[in-house]
């Protein structure tokens, strides 16, 4: 490409000599009629213009920037200096790390995602949160940082221009500082940012620090460097890139253009702005809707309604349409210039289109930022009255985001006063003022919600105490007395009391005692009379002092309280108090005392109840280490006369024995009320034994001897005519038929029609159908034989007779499932050359009257495939409606479109749209028409129908054509989607380009996919990692460099082109951010050796770090094994940096490389530190871990490993297994293999099981030849078989055998355990595994010589397609095809698509249609048909 060859050296230098000599650029630049001079624009445009529309160049959403003079640019000289970095090499993670940030960056991607798709914008707090979250995982990937950096711009409109460009470099510091390598792409984001947020900088210093990083410019930074130039007015500058770009070929973009009108109009020439669509035109470039933008911003700033006006009718004129969001660009622009009063004409130009109230969202938003309260608040208005915002409320809540933006950018009181009265005159939100009152709670803007809770009390809206909550919070955290004294008078201003959950939660616990508190509140004139404060004083006393509470609720002046108002510090009191005596006598006296019950309920029954309160809040460690007092409780209790019923005593008794404290129930047993006392027994379950019997077939005898012997025959003779069916030897089998007629069965007679209708023998097969139905009328045939008799009698004009067959099928009630009901789609398809159009009604009405099959779309298409194929279209189009009409399907509609726009049928093409129009919405017509128009060429067309106002993206659509398009190799089409759907309402534009990347990867048009990467980041598109991976992969493939940071797949560990430097050409005293990048960089390329030696260097002369440079070269020694020199690096480390931890992801590595060494005790050890500091260890470690535990016959350290992690609050995601099958394993290792067989026989006998694997068990058994074991294991298995019914470790070691090649031990299991054989899904799930990896369908054949019939063939000839696709076996594949045919059997599409592309690979025609669509979409489809195959018997 020729932006290859440009250097930020050469351009820096360029700008330093305008700058420092005043170079004008008089020379170089003149429009004709402005006041210029100079040469002709089109002599610098000449030779490098892009095509004609480019419509990959980035909208500019976001406003220009006030009238800003070249002259501040000096003064900006150096602002980015901070923010670039060397960049030495792409680097590699390891596999761990890798598939972590994977999994974080589509995280944070779809959370990103979501938000903009639904609002339009992002908030900064989840901004933040992504940031953090990256930050934690120790080394960020170029794209998650690529993600962060686009994120600070046009997308954060309720933060300030100066705070978002201040978080932008934020990340860019901190992102730089934890290793993350910056490309091209990262400084183009970079300066896309700076223009949003109108950021004035040095172009100069901005070019000079890419020259330092070794990051080389293209065509995307000189665009927007030409942006910034001209969004502050200077010409100059902008003109000097110009001259720069046009010296190396580069093209002039519609983006360069419109940034030209932007500069000439901020530098006070507006008639040389308009002047520009000319020189556009003149250049062979066709100015489109950002064009016509750029001008009306122009005329916005200056105030002139005239020229928006006239400038509007000629964008309408152009066929460039404005939408609602451009208009609200211009009005966002005569706000910010001061010219309000034009804003009601732009206004009434909004048409409310489809997103238009996210986009009047953002603008609202945007104003308010600005301080444009006013006119945002006249957006609010034109919403549609219908628009709620909370579909929970009885009425409409319309304006919360308003308010709350209002709230959090201080506007005034007295504004926000009127706006909430307005909008509830206008019933727009139903308790405006309220909700305003509640973000100034959420914001602990405690003056503003004081002020605005009087405004409510004025309008005689209840104020609650809980308001003030939030108000407080901070102050009782700060301690702060002075704080919650003020707000509580606020409260007694507005004549509120505080009840009981305020004193209790947040006024009294600052406090340090009560007397302080109260005589604070006292102080400060706040009454101590009311029940709330005995209450609150009570709740208090009840946690600290449980002798002095007894002494305030014995007190006979004490007022009547529920139990309820203070349980909950009650029980926190006794749980912390050793005080029994105490808790008896307050026991004793809620048991007695009638003041502290309420409603019906009497004492006696509250107290039992707090009991059992007490109890159920204890954890079992509490319980077990408080038993003495608790026994000593209950003792006093029952000596107090102090009873429970019988149902608080099964409550408590079920407690303690969850808490194993048997001997603590007998203390409580001796409190339950004589009358309650009895026994209860229990009934234990039971499992039901079953079992299954196997059926086994055997062929005993020959045909001829059971004919002598006079003997059914009725088995043999199918088989014998079977095998010669298979081998097509239809005359002998017919002469079979004919000796033995009599003895023929109906599986015989299926056969043979079968055979019959293959060899295309309509008149032998309908004879012997006639024939079977005489002998007996009530045999029933194979669904898939009833359906080829059907398409052999069609296709032989026997249509009548067909119909006869389908008719006896719904009599004899034979029920299709989905492959069925494909087979008969193929054959309606095959009868369409034959039969044409009146067979196909015929056949079609006939299946669907007869309630076969449902109607699809897919039934319906053969009949509008042959009015097609017979250039009928308007019977094809009278088709598919009656189609919809009658079945809610319109069939191959995209074609008979495509037909009629060729034809230019415009009558009958009105006709389908109207239909379509009105039976699918105007939306799916829409998107017909423009899939019709690129499917033909109509670009323009096409380009009109999806600018339409209104229209928002439709992923399911557009996935559908692209996939049409990449199927068929249609590059041009798909590029001009891709173009055109650039501006489409909540378009994902990754998922757009990568639909491009795909066509580029498949043709290997490198050139092609190089110029997408362009146009993505013109464009400003995040791209996903899969994305990335995809451009990288051509670029490699072809011998190119790739401009960016490459993501790995966890799977993979790319090989890297480039070298760092080593550590013998780093300057010792180098301990800045290029040094610890480099030393980063050699960490993730596997060279850990030499960072270690460089950090050693260091380290001897006295050079500190920072933490991430140490924790990811300990992470890089540790992945190779190297634990010494981690460990050395760690002290290094700590001796350098105050309080150095390791990251989570070094800790789990140390674990896992104790363990691998065999380690375990230090692994275990690590892993112990790791969780008193509460970090949380990688399921990986924790599994290695288990699993060192159990090989070394550890069983005490597993269970330790699996009570810790208990305490931990979460699974990690283990396998329910990791700790039984290791603890096994353990006591195998210790030579007890009769507890390991009780641990398993637990599991699988338990009633709550779930038929766990157990496979790991038996191959670690098997590779250690340990016969004793699996002997005993063994003899498990078949006794769990055979007496409980429970298969699944009898198919685990049945499958270990077989896998281990030991197929005679195999086949001795299944004879002593034959049900084996029935357990369908364990042996599927195998035959997937196996089939996921090439060279191993021996193993398969081995399983199917077994079992051959343990799944339908449906099922089965997939895999072992995909087994021969895998071992590139054409010849067996080829075989297995034609296997499958013989049988009469309907290929899979995904088999189809996999031959295809081995016949292509091997470098053969392939003699079928390869299946159009991808390959997810076939399989997809075959999972849910493989669900869904139930097994048929043969009649």
């Amino acid at each position: 490409m020729p932006f290859h060859s440009v250097t930020g050296e050469n351009m820096a230098a360029l700008l330093r000599s305008a700058r420092l000599l005043k170079f004008s650029p008089s020379g170089l630049l003149q429009i004709t009629g402005t006041k210029r001079n100079g040469p002709p624009l089109g002599r610098l445009y000449s030779g490098a213009l892009g095509g004609t529309r480019p419509g990959v160049c980035a909208r500019q959403i976001g406003p220009a920037s006030g009238h800003a003079s070249s002259r501040v640019w000096p003064y900006a000289a150096g602002c980015v200096r901070n923010y670039a970095v060397a960049t030495e090499q792409k680097d590699e993670a390891s596999v761990v790390v890798r598939s972590k940030q994977a999994q974080q960056f589509d995280w944070a991607l779809a959370k990103l995602d979501s938000s903009v798709r639904r609002t339009g914008r992002i908030t900064k707090t989840l901004l933040l949160r992504i940031f953090h979250d990256i930050c934690r995982t120790g080394y960020p990937s170029g794209n998650q940082a690529l993600l962060l950096l686009r994120s600070c711009g046009s997308l954060l409109p309720e933060v300030p221009l100066e705070e978002r460009t201040e978080l932008a470099h934020r990340v860019w510091e901190k992102l730089q500082e934890l290793g993350a390598q910056y490309d091209v792409s990262h400084y183009n984001a970079l300066l896309k940012v700076y223009l949003q947020n109108e950021f004035k900088f040095s172009p100069t210093d901005f070019l000079a620090k890419m020259e330092a990083a070794n990051v080389q410019p293209n065509r995307v930074t000189y665009q927007r460097l030409i942006a910034a130039y001209c969004q502050n007015g200077d010409i100059e500058g902008a003109s000097t890139i110009l001259g720069f770009m046009k010296s190396k070929d580069l093209p002039i973009t519609e983006a360069v253009f419109n940034s030209l009108v932007t500069g000439h109009a901020r530098a006070g020439d507006i008639e040389s702005a308009n002047n520009i669509l000319s020189v556009m035109r003149g250049a062979g470039i066709e100015p489109g809707p950002d064009t016509y933008i750029s001008l009306l911003n122009a005329y916005a700033e200056k105030g002139d309604l005239d020229s928006l006006k006239k400038t509007m009718e000629a964008a309408e004129s152009a066929d460039s349409i404005l939408m609602d969001r451009d208009i609200m660009q211009v009005i966002f622009t005569l706000a910010k210039a001061g010219h309000q009063q034009h804003i009601p004409d732009m206004v009434e130009r909004l048409r409310h289109e489809r997103g238009y109230v996210p986009d009047a969202m953002n603008l609202c938003l945007r104003l308010i930022t600005q301080n444009q309260e006013d006119t945002a608040f006249h957006i609010l208005k034109t919403f549609p009255t219908l628009q709620s915002e909370s579909f929970s409320s009885d009425g409409a809540n319309l304006g919360n985001f308003f308010l709350r933006h209002c709230v959090n950018m201080d506007t005034s009181l007295e504004k926000i006063g009127s706006f909430c009265k307005e909008l509830q005159e206008l019933d727009m939100h139903t308790a405006a003022l309220s909700f305003a009152l509640s973000c100034a709670l959420e914001a602990k803007k405690t003056g503003m919600s004081l002020e605005l809770m009087k405004m409510m009390k004025e309008q005689d809206s209840p104020i609650r105490p809980h308001y003030f909550w939030p108000l407080l919070t901070q102050h009782v955290k700060d301690s702060n007395t002075a704080g919650v004294v003020e707000v509580v008078k606020g409260m007694q201003e507005l004549e509120l009391c505080p009840d009981v959950e305020t004193l209790s939660n947040y006024v009294l616990p600052v406090f340090p005692s009560m007397e302080a508190a109260r005589q604070a509140l006292k102080d400060a004139g706040i009454s101590l009379d009311s029940e709330g404060f005995v209450s609150s004083e009570v709740r208090l006393v009840a946690v600290s002092n449980l002798a002095e509470l007894y002494t305030i609720l014995s007190d006979p002046s004490c007022p009547s309280m529920d139990l309820s108002v203070f349980r909950g510090s009650l029980i926190l009191g006794f749980r912390k108090s050793s005080d029994v005596e105490s808790m008896v006598k307050i026991t004793e006296l809620l048991y007695k005392d009638e003041r502290f019950s309420k409603g019906n309920s009497k004492a006696s029954e509250a107290a039992s109840f707090f009991m059992y309160n007490l109890i159920d809040s204890m954890s079992e460690g509490e319980v077990q280490t408080q038993e003495d007092k608790l026994r000593k409780y209950f003792n006093q209790l029952k000596a107090q006369n102090v009873t429970i019923s019988g149902n608080i005593y099964r409550g408590i008794k079920n407690l303690l024995e969850s808490y194993n404290l048997p001997e603590l129930i007998k203390d409580v047993v001796a409190l339950v009320d004589p009358k309650d006392r009895g026994s209860s027994s229990y009934v234990s379950a039971f499992t039901r034994v079953a079992g299954i019997e196997g059926k086994v077939f055997a062929l005993e005898k020959k045909l001829s001897e059971l004919k002598a012997e006079s003997k059914p025959l009725g088995v043999v003779l199918k088989q014998a005519i079977q095998a010669l069916c298979a081998e097509e030897n239809l005359q002998r089998a017919l002469e079979l038929k004919q000796e033995h007629e009599e003895e023929m069965t109906a599986g015989g007679y299926a056969i043979l029609i079968n055979l019959c209708c293959r060899h295309d023998n309509m008149e032998e097969a309908l004879n012997l159908k006639r024939e079977m139905s005489r002998k007996d009328s009530s045999l029933v045939l194979d669904p898939s034989k009833y359906i080829t008799l059907v398409k052999t009698l069609s296709k032989n004009g026997k249509v009548e007779e067909a119909v006869d067959i389908l008719k006896e099928m719904k009599e004899k009630d034979v029920v299709l499932n989905d492959t069925h009901v494909t087979m008969l789609f193929h054959t309606l398809n095959a009868v369409v050359p034959k039969g044409g159009a009146p067979t196909i009604r015929r056949l079609q009405d006939a299946i669907f009257t007869l309630g076969l099959a449902k109607p699809t779309a897919n039934l319906c298409s053969p009949l509008v495939t042959a009015y097609l194929d017979s250039k009928d279209l308007s019977g094809a189009l009278d088709a598919a409606l009656e189609c919809q009409k009658l079945y809610s399907h319109l069939p191959r509609i995209h074609d008979i479109i495509v037909c009629l726009v060729e034809k230019g049928d415009t009558d009958l093409l009105q006709k389908a749209m109207d239909f379509v129009s009105q039976e699918r919405g105007e939306m799916t017509m829409l998107y017909d028409l423009f899939f019709a128009f690129l499917q033909t060429g109509r670009y323009r067309e096409a380009r009109k129908i999806i600018e339409t106002p209104g229209l928002r993206s439709r992923p399911g659509r557009l996935h559908w054509y692209a996939e049409k398009c990449i199927s068929s190799n249609q590059m041009e089409t798909l590029e001009q989607m891709v173009e055109m759907t650039a501006k489409l309402f909540e378009c994902d534009r990754d998922e757009m380009y990568s639909y491009v990347l795909r066509l580029c990867k498949e043709t290997n048009n490198w050139e092609k996919a190089e110029a997408v990467w362009m146009k993505m980041q013109e464009e400003n598109v995040i791209p996903r990692e899969r994305t990335l991976r995809m451009l990288a992969d051509v670029l490699k493939n072809n011998g190119q460099e790739v401009p960016f940071e490459v993501p790995e797949s966890w799977y993979q560990q790319a090989a890297t082109t480039q070298q760092v430097k080593t550590a013998t050409s780093l300057s010792p005293a180098d301990s800045g951010p290029e040094f610890q990048t480099r030393l980063m960089a050699l960490c993730k390329k596997g060279k850990a050796k030499e960072a270690y030696k460089m950090v050693k260097d260091t380290d001897k002369k006295g050079v500190t770090l920072s933490p991430a440079p140490y924790d990811v070269l300990i992470r890089a020694l540790l992945a190779e094994g190297a634990i010494e020199d981690a460990m050395a690096v760690k002290d290094i480390a700590a001796s350098r940096v105050p309080g150095f931890q390791l990251s989570d992801i070094a800790s789990s590595l140390l674990i896992i490389t104790h363990s691998k060494k065999g380690q375990y005790k230090e692994a275990l050890e690590k892993l112990k530190s790791m969780l008193q500091v509460n970090h949380v260890p990688s399921q990986l470690a924790i599994t290695r871990l288990v699993q060192t535990l159990g090989s070394n016959g550890d069983v005490a350290g597993i269970q330790e490993v699996e009570s810790q992690l208990k305490g931990l609050g979460t699974t990690l995601s283990l396998s329910s297994m990791v700790f039984v099958n290791n603890t096994a394993l353990a006591h195998i290792k210790n030579g007890d293999v009769e507890s390991a067989v009780e641990v398993m026989e637990a599991v699988f006998t338990s009633p709550n099981s779930t038929n766990p694997s157990m496979s790991f068990v038996f191959r670690k058994v098997l590779e250690d030849n340990n016969d004793k074991a699996l002997d005993k294991l063994n003899a498990m298995a078949e006794r769990l078989a055979n007496h409980f019914a429970c298969y699944r470790p009898a198919s685990d070691l049945f499958l270990q055998l077989l896998d281990m090649d030991k197929v005679e031990d195999a086949k001795f299991l299944l004879a002593r355990c034959n049900a084996v054989a029935e357990q369908k899904d364990v042996m599927v799930s195998y035959l997937a595994q196996k089939s996921q990896s090439p060279g191993q369908l021996g193993k398969i054949k081995a399983l199917l010589s077994l079992i051959p019939d343990f799944t339908e063939k449906e099922v089965l000839y997939p895999y072992l397609m995909k087994c021969h696709v895998l071992d590139k076996d054409l010849s067996s594949a080829k075989a297995l095809h034609e296997q499958i045919q013989k049988e009469g059997a309907v290929i899979d599409e995904l088999s189809l698509k996999r031959l295809a592309v081995l016949y292509r690979t091997e470098g053969e025609t392939a003699p079928f249609t390869e299946p159009p669509e991808s390959f997810k979409f076939y399989a997809d489809k075959l999972k849910e048909r493989a669900a869904k195959v139930q097994p048929t018997a043969e009649a």
